[in-house]
């Protein structure tokens, strides 16, 4: 029983944070260690986060659905090439590139060293100040119709620095598409959608390693954590749209800072264990 009420509390604090630029992986990572529960592992994080992207497939499905059959017709009829929908399916599809590659290299790293929790507070401070300063110097003139190629790729590339726990996958994606110069709604509906491929599949690979390991939950109460986790964030990807629409990230940096800063002063003190 006691598994999956952290199971219900780790899949409420997912669906919370996933889709803010706070990062999911790093509040997976402190809050059971300061509950003294321990680290639930690399891959209970990736298959919990499932959950989120089913939120993010069910709440885009109209878009996917035009992007994904758009671009699958544009295979076969060179006059659909130069649409936005069936760009957009090229660009989704490469810039999910770098994530894929080099969560494949670094996999051991990812679930080793990546988790240190020294490494995690200061990943949130930075990329917090990051946040704030692409926020506030980035232009605001570009929409999702101009997405490019080119940007595509710089949005890829950023994304896979979530790799590292702390950096937040919306944040840094996010953070680019303000330097690039696109407005907060069309860079944070151009990383829900970038997220899609990397997470879904990060996820199933990592779903074989449920049952094993010192810190895995087992089965039941990793999919207890994923549905609820898909619950919460439907409602939290709605509220961030509309939130980003009138308002500046400047509150999510100020929490990023707070929360890095009191991770690191916890460690200095001893409470927590890196």
């Amino acid at each position: 029983m006691a598994d999956f009420l952290k199971a219900v509390f780790l899949g409420l604090l997912q669906g919370l944070t996933e889709f803010l630029p706070i990062s999911s992986s790093a509040h997976l990572r402190i809050f059971p260690e300061l509950f003294g529960w321990g680290d639930p592992g690399a891959a209970f994080t990736a298959v919990i986060q499932i959950g989120t992207e089913i939120a993010v497939l069910l709440y885009f499905r109209k878009d996917i659905w035009r992007i994904g059959s758009s671009w699958v017709r544009s295979l076969y009829k060179p006059e659909l090439r130069g649409e936005l929908d069936s760009r957009m399916g090229w660009f989704i599809i490469i810039g999910s590139l770098p994530i894929v590659v080099l969560g494949v290299i670094l996999k051991d790293y990812i679930e080793t060293h990546f988790r240190n929790l020294w490494v995690i507070g200061t990943t949130l401070i930075v990329l917090g100040i990051i946040l704030g300063i692409a926020d506030r110097v980035g232009r605001t003139d570009r929409t999702i119709e101009r997405m490019t190629l080119r940007h595509s790729v710089l949005m890829g590339l950023a994304q896979a620095a979530a790799l590292v726990p702390g950096v937040s996958r919306s944040g840094a994606t996010i953070s680019m598409g303000r330097f690039l110069g696109y407005d907060r709604e069309a860079a944070t509906r151009f990383a829900f959608l970038l997220a899609i491929p990397a997470v879904v599949g990060a996820g199933l690979f990592e779903l074989p390693e449920i049952p094993h390991g010192d810190n895995a939950y087992g089965p039941w109460p990793t999919l207890v954590a994923t549905i609820v986790s898909f619950v919460v964030g439907y409602a939290a990807i709605a509220w961030l749209l509309r939130y980003v629409s009138t308002r500046s990230y400047l509150p999510f940096v100020i929490y990023r800072i707070l929360l890095g800063g009191g991770t690191l002063l916890l460690l200095s003190a001893g409470v927590l264990a890196a």
